[in-house]
């Protein structure tokens, strides 16, 4: 899964997926794997890091992630994708839900017209064999779907244009 964080005004994108032993990370073109997080107690875990057991504590105060760990605090701003994937175009009243990476439309669960609420499965899409599920940013309805089942996009694309006003 594809995630986004800014520290110190600057933007990190970074994938997660799963593996053997937790997860695989990949920043920029450094894959470290494999990594593991365990909660121990409140606002307490040990964040494994190819083998390195490090004491971590955090603390969450809405999107706004503070850890410290090996003597550091550092902060962190968690960039929910359902907003960084959508834009919208004041005038028209739209709002667009965009591919977070080229891929190919496996099944649309949504038709135009259709009212939709935040969070729901609008579509599925495929890139490098992983599934991911685009959803709703917000309450709507469908106003057009731009890719049909089997069509191939690439990243950034307008998947789906949702009107504002429930129809």
């Amino acid at each position: 899964m594809n995630h986004s964080f800014e520290v110190d005004g600057v933007d990190f994108q970074l994938w997660l997926s799963p593996c053997q032993q937790g997860y695989r990370l990949r920043l920029h073109d450094k894959v470290i794997a494999p990594i593991a997080f365990s909660h121990q107690a409140d606002s307490r875990g040990v964040l494994t890091i190819a083998g390195q057991r490090e004491p971590v504590r955090y603390a969450i105060d809405g999107e706004m992630l503070h850890v410290r760990i090996r003597g550091r605090t550092c902060i962190l701003r968690y960039c929910d994708p359902l907003r960084t994937l959508a834009s919208t175009n004041q005038e028209a009243g739209h709002l667009v839900a965009r591919a977070p990476m080229p891929g190919v439309v496996v099944k649309t669960n949504v038709s135009p017209g259709q009212p939709v609420s935040a969070g729901m499965e609008l579509m599925t899409i495929e890139s490098m064999k992983l599934e991911t599920v685009i959803r709703s940013p917000q309450d709507g309805a469908v106003d057009r779907i731009h890719f049909n089942e089997g069509e191939s996009f690439e990243r950034d694309a307008v998947l789906v244009t949702l009107s504002e006003e429930r129809r």
